[in-house]
């Protein structure tokens, strides 16, 4: 099979859709593999890496997306319309629930199109979100602590305090896989840490991995009240999988917040949590409303190119391989890999994003 793997244009989204290494394995396999000019270079990755790999480099996006499989990171942004074929597989991060019009130019198309963060196992592990989901946990309060800086725009509050001056609070709306990286990295620049879940038997697990260093608390819209006006840092890291985030915190509530408080929220890719949240980018990440410091890239882990590819890769390629192998008839043997599917001949079938866009079932 003919695999493209285009160059990311989302705004310094570095990352790419397989590294040398996965290339060289695709090839071996029998398959060819079209790289366009300099989609590895952000990730560290030259145009002659790929070739020692066997990849062939291509000049223009028209050429990497003229095959049968494209394998990407985000989903295409509307000047990449126009290169989406009938029937062609697409693999790649999508979102569809917080992207109408993409949902409609992907049914239009009719590609089959697989989402990495549909992806699903027995027993609902995402397996092609978590790894992203653990470095965008982790770049959350790396980001957060920064935009708490004065000359940033923030409070001038270090995250860890030092002795005889109190730490940051840092308050997790969701104790998932973000909320959890979250609050490891937090915890370990001296924050105090609060997270919030729905899911009493979650906050039980969290227990095990912090015991009584972190403040475990069963989210209600009480609860939710209580804890923002406290944070010096906000996270939202709330998922619901294939649908819009809840929106958790009302403008009101931000508005209660200290001013020069920080909002990071990991969910805006999905939506966002919070209702004064909206998607920014790396080149400008931070707006100021309600004087509160707000942050809502939606490609965080694009920030770290050259792990998150790794890291990603390294979930996807088995995946990769049985698409490259089977085509479509990958998703009758691995129902792992169906419940990716989003978009098939020009119908909507995951029920997820089918219960958003009820209208276009």
């Amino acid at each position: 099979m003919q695999i493209g793997i285009p160059k990311e244009i989302k705004d310094q989204e570095w990352r790419v859709g397989l590294t040398p290494g996965s290339v060289r394995v695709c090839c071996e396999r029998g398959h060819q593999v079209f790289v366009e000019m300099g989609a590895g270079v952000g990730a560290g990755f030259t145009d002659e890496d790929y070739t020692r790999a066997g990849a062939t480099i291509v000049n223009s996006p028209v050429e990497a997306w003229c095959r049968d499989l494209v394998v990407k990171v985000k989903e295409p942004l509307s000047s990449e319309y126009g290169f989406i074929q009938k029937e062609q597989l697409l693999f790649t991060y999508l979102h569809l629930a917080a992207d109408r019009e993409l949902t409609e130019q992907l049914i239009h198309k009719g590609v089959h199109a697989i989402a990495y963060e549909t992806v699903e196992l027995p027993d609902g592990r995402l397996p092609l979100l978590t790894p992203m989901s653990i470095i965008a946990g982790r770049l959350s309060i790396q980001f957060g602590a920064r935009y708490l800086e004065r000359q940033q725009g923030g409070r001038g509050v270090l995250l860890g305090g030092i002795p005889g001056v109190k730490a940051a609070t840092v308050v997790i709306l969701g104790g998932g896989v973000v909320g959890t990286e979250a609050a490891r990295v937090a915890l370990g620049m001296g924050a105090k840490v609060q997270i919030l879940d729905v899911n009493v038997e979650r906050l039980a697990y969290l227990e095990t991995l912090f015991g009584s260093s972190v403040e475990l608390l069963h989210s209600h819209p009480s609860q939710i009240e209580e804890s923002v006006p406290q944070a010096d840092l906000l996270i939202g890291a709330v998922l619901i999988l294939g649908k819009r985030a809840p929106k958790l915190v009302s403008r009101e509530l931000v508005a209660k917040m200290r001013p020069g408080s920080v909002i990071v929220d990991v969910a805006v890719d999905q939506g966002g949590c919070i209702e004064t949240l909206r998607p920014t980018s790396h080149s400008h990440p931070i707006y100021i409303e309600e004087k509160v410091v707000h942050y809502g890239v939606p490609n965080m882990p694009g920030a770290v190119p050259w792990t998150a590819t790794q890291a990603l890769n390294n979930s996807t390629l088995p995946y990769v391989l049985q698409l490259a192998d089977k085509g479509l008839k990958a998703l009758e043997f691995n129902p792992v890999l169906a419940k990716g599917l989003n978009v098939e001949n020009h119908h909507l079938v995951h029920p997820a994003v089918r219960e958003v866009f009820p209208d276009l079932v």
